[in-house]
């Protein structure tokens, strides 16, 4: 799992591979992450936007950016917290995403909680399994 906390409120995020979603012949893995927004401040605070930064394991960057989270824009009072699952798909056997909430008060202040980097990586028997290249065969 991989936490962060700005201003009191803590992301914590634990991603996990879906191998009944992914295709690796196809160069297709999907994988899913569970996210925790709790808030341990002392002011009700709004989920209002989402910006994501994908990278791949060739560098490659995609950024998403939208309103709320999974349709939702969650209004967070002291102590309360709010969980969701998402999924990602990548065109490579493994990357990393990292991101940021904005936040607002009731009283209007915006900030960004950030959302800590994480990876993104089959699990080590499907790497051994999948990942290595097949002996060439000499005739």
């Amino acid at each position: 799992m991989y936490s962060e906390t700005t201003r009191a409120i803590t992301i914590t995020v634990q991603p996990f591979y879906l191998e009944e979603h992914s295709s690796p012949a196809d160069s297709h893995y999907v994988w899913a992450y569970r996210v925790r927004i709790e808030n341990g401040g002392g002011e009700i605070v709004q989920l209002r936007n989402r910006h994501w930064r994908i990278t791949d394991s060739l560098g490659r960057l995609h950024e998403v950016r939208g309103p709320g989270v999974v349709g939702e824009q969650p209004v967070l009072a002291p102590g309360q917290s709010f969980e969701y699952t998402s999924s990602c798909p990548l065109s490579t056997p493994s990357g990393f995403m990292v991101g940021d909430y904005e936040m607002e008060t009731q009283a209007g202040e915006r900030f960004l909680a950030r959302v800590p980097a994480f990876s993104l990586d089959l699990p080590p028997q499907l790497r051994e399994a999948g990942g290595a290249q097949q002996p060439v065969r000499l005739n």
